[in-house]
């Protein structure tokens, strides 16, 4: 999180953990509380879960885990599950934040894929965390408008797509895919290797970007603004018409690699909905289930071993795709080294 949000967000943390605290004295048992990432949740899935358990679902968004986690330190006692990525989650887990899963009600358990818990050694038994997807962020670009290009993160060298390029608004992504770029890990603490990493994003990429942008690029790749874009697939193609997509829109992770993360259905310490979280959780791993989440946003099947069987609709990109990426994790104090470069990215002028 940049430190010039802080003030930002501390008041709008504020001002939700009021809002929250109030309206959970509303809550009913068959209400249940969902925090989580934009384009992410299918209202397919919603509404099936609605009816097969007779309750309602509730849904509010973050763009970042670090917004998640500031709301929710900040007091936010409405949530039931949020859905941290896997560094937000080790910590989560460390400041006990979570509740333990209730492995008899997880019946289904047996279709998560062993090699997702492989790579979860936060947490591989999942005591606290049921993985939701792997995935990673990569680049999407405007075929329509850029052409003879290598899939790799030196498009952002291009000086000739300058101010039609943006990069996520996220620290541990923009450096970690320069890290991977330049073969470094990903969650180095290597004062030189991150150095390194700053300085090509700070005099190779950023002089060629619009800005740096969450969420909002996938609007602006639509509309033609913007044509090539660092990012998650399903923010475009969330915004691009399906009978455009194919034409318009070459999404790909670049050969380098880079951060790769899984996101978990956690539950939340303070949540009054337990039983109905941990029916929301089996359900969603129910392949069928799956196989229409990953069929909303063309996300490949790899956490659910069995949903590939059900699917009806091409993946955005291949999970063979993210043989050269590497979970981000929890950093611990060396973040603060990753947030004083990502200040000086920021505001360093072009």
């Amino acid at each position: 999180m940049k430190k010039g949000k802080a003030v930002f967000i501390a008041a709008t943390v504020f001002c939700t953990a009021v809002i929250l605290s109030s309206c959970s004295k509303k809550q009913t048992e068959n209400e249940l509380y969902l925090f989580n990432w934009t384009y992410y949740t299918p209202d397919i899935v919603l509404q099936e879960f609605e009816q097969e358990f007779n309750c309602k679902v509730k849904v509010d968004t973050f763009d970042s885990n670090e917004v998640m986690y500031a709301k929710l330190k900040a007091g936010a006692s409405g949530y039931d599950i949020t859905f941290p990525s896997q560094d937000y989650a080790q910590i989560m887990i460390n400041q006990g934040m979570l509740r333990e899963i209730d492995h008899s009600k997880l019946t289904n358990a047996e279709y998560i894929n062993p090699e997702v818990l492989k790579k979860a050694t936060y947490d591989p038994t999942m005591k606290y965390c049921v993985p939701y997807y792997m995935g990673a962020a990569g680049i999407a670009v405007n075929k329509q408008k850029v052409s003879n290009y290598e899939r790799s993160w030196n498009i952002f060298e291009r000086t000739d797509l300058k101010d039609h390029m943006t990069m996520m608004d996220d620290m541990r992504e923009v450096i970690g895919d320069a890290l991977a770029y330049q073969g470094h890990s990903v969650n180095t603490l290597n004062d030189t290797e991150l150095q390194s990493a700053a300085d090509l994003i700070i005099n190779k990429w950023k002089p060629n970007l619009v800005k740096f942008d969450a969420e909002g690029f996938g609007k602006s790749f639509a509309a033609g603004d913007f044509w090539v874009c660092q990012g998650y697939a399903e923010v475009v193609y969330g915004e691009v018409p399906e009978d455009k997509q194919a034409d318009m829109i070459d999404f790909f992770i670049p050969k380098e690699g880079g951060p790769m993360y899984i996101d978990s259905m956690v539950i939340l310490k303070n949540s009054k909905h337990y039983d109905l979280a941990m029916d929301f959780i089996n359900f969603i791993q129910r392949p069928q289930v799956y196989a229409q989440f990953l069929d909303t946003f063309r996300f490949p099947g790899y956490v659910n071993t069995e949903a590939g069987k059900y699917t009806t609709k091409k993946p955005m990109y291949n999970a063979e795709e993210m043989e050269n990426c590497e979970l981000k994790m929890d950093v611990g104090s060396g973040l603060e080294k990753y947030n004083n470069l990502w200040e000086n990215i920021r505001f360093t002028a072009d």
